[in-house]
């Protein structure tokens, strides 16, 4: 089973590409969507709690983008036995610093004080590189439409999330990671930092190669459950 794991801010439909492609599942996480409610702090060990339960006791591909790639390697870390293999696309496996903790805090409160609207306009030429207007007005529209509370309870549990390469390095399972070249959040020198048996870089695609080069996307993950 292939199971897709969205970012934040953003819901299942940034996976629309790959549903279209792929016999995959792509649940909301808890705070975003349709999902349940959340306020406070969602940590990461939830999210992969969540996701424990809705997916069948079979061996799982975990794919997960930025928020979703942590989520997917703080699963692996909880329970290794379940996966299969690894896609991380955009994400990084190092722990917060103590001022890089601080920031998502604050970004937390700021998202619960203002919504979401200033955060969204602010990042959306970061999230997509220029020339991705579609792409750019879906991620706009995912953006705004998050829950504040849902959101900013996923920033504080971000901010405390542990080192994954430990984990990984210790239950090793194949592992493909993809990147923007764009990308500014996790440039390819950091997503190099994850253990990982393939990496392929995606040219003119930011923080969502996935909605901004989706057939490049694609084929990428297609080679590698090939491979499997």
């Amino acid at each position: 089973m292939l199971l897709l794991i969205h970012g934040h801010p953003f819901d299942r439909t940034m996976w629309t590409p790959q549903l279209a492609r792929f016999d995959a599942v792509a649940p909301d996480l808890r705070g975003y969507g349709t999902a349940e409610p959340a306020s406070g702090v969602t940590r990461m060990s939830t999210f992969a709690d969540d996701l424990a339960a809705l997916a069948p006791n079979e061996p799982l591909v975990l794919c997960g983008l930025s928020m979703g790639g942590q989520i997917a390697m703080e699963f692996h870390r909880k329970y290794p036995e379940r996966v299969r293999a690894l896609i991380l696309a955009d994400t990084t496996a190092r722990a917060e610093t103590t001022q890089s903790r601080q920031d998502r805090l604050d970004m937390a409160d700021r998202l619960s004080r203002e919504g979401m609207g200033p955060y969204a306009r602010e990042v959306l030429s970061k999230m997509v590189a220029p020339g991705n207007d579609e792409a750019a007005e879906h991620v706009l529209k995912m953006m705004l439409s998050a829950p504040p509370e849902g959101a900013a309870a996923a920033q504080r549990g971000r901010a405390d999330r542990p080192d994954y390469r430990e984990s990984l390095r210790a239950h090793p399972v194949p592992t493909l990671v993809v990147v923007g070249s764009e990308d500014e959040y996790t440039p390819l020198d950091e997503v190099k930092l994850i253990p990982a048996t393939h990496v392929v870089e995606i040219g003119g695609a930011a923080h969502l190669p996935n909605l901004e080069r989706p057939e490049e996307f694609n084929d990428a993950v297609a080679r590698f459950l090939t491979a499997l």
